[in-house]
């Protein structure tokens, strides 16, 4: 067994945002694992919230430049990290699943024109999850099934935001994760494209997807109700 030396961050407000992260990860997915990647200074922490078909990123400066590339369990290393010390201990790593190892490019991206504001994404979502609701509420009994609450959530959460080509779940994934910005005061997002990946970039995390239809990442499509 490796041990790892602690990560120390910038500050605790990093060691915060990290921990608030890991928390709603491990909130739709309590065997969640999380791909760590360091180097030059910074930490990016992918993971993959179940339901959504995307990638979610998280990324913190540290103090050291730290070279790092490892897959562990989100609860363990969310346990580990000392907020108030601003210091993370790296837990033992585990056996990624497929996911891990098909990440984004980490260059070659252009911005892509056509992206609303951060309450327009919000109303989106909100109109969104209150049409899944009334839908779900318009099935007879017979077809209150699985499979059909996935039919009706691929539909509705496969349409894209405008010309963007953006699917309304990612933007959906963004607000339950706490990265979409708050409604009150313009806060600048930007969506990204390089090669079939599309990033959703704010100021508090990432939101990435491929929209290739061989994409390796094949997740369950279930809606969940907005986290905020």
């Amino acid at each position: 067994m490796t041990v790892l030396a602690p990560l120390h961050f910038a500050d605790a407000r990093e060691a915060a945002a990290l921990a608030a992260f890991l928390t709603r990860l491990v909130r739709y997915d309590r065997a969640a694992a999380v791909r760590l990647q360091a180097g030059g200074g910074a930490l990016a922490v992918f993971g993959r919230p179940p339901s959504f078909e995307v990638l979610a990123i998280r990324t913190a400066l540290l103090v050291d430049a730290v070279d790092l590339d490892v897959t562990v369990s989100a609860g363990e290393l969310l346990e580990g990290i000392e907020e108030s010390s601003g210091k993370a201990v790296v837990p033992d790593t585990v056996t990624g699943p497929p996911w891990t190892g098909v990440l984004p490019p980490r260059t070659g991206w252009r911005p892509v024109e056509g992206l609303p504001g951060s309450t327009e994404m919000r109303g989106a979502v909100a109109a969104a999850v209150a049409e899944f609701r009334a839908r779900d509420a318009e099935l007879p009994e017979d077809r209150r099934t699985t499979a059909e609450r996935d039919r009706i959530g691929r539909d509705i959460w496969s349409r894209t935001l405008g010309a963007t080509g953006l699917p309304l779940r990612a933007v959906h994934a963004a607000q339950s994760l706490g990265f979409l910005p708050p409604a009150t005061g313009e806060t600048p997002v930007a969506l990204l494209a390089s090669g079939p990946w599309l990033r959703l970039r704010t100021p508090y995390g990432s939101i990435a997807l491929r929209t290739s239809p061989t994409s390796l990442i094949s997740l369950s499509v279930t809606p969940t109700a907005s986290a905020g």
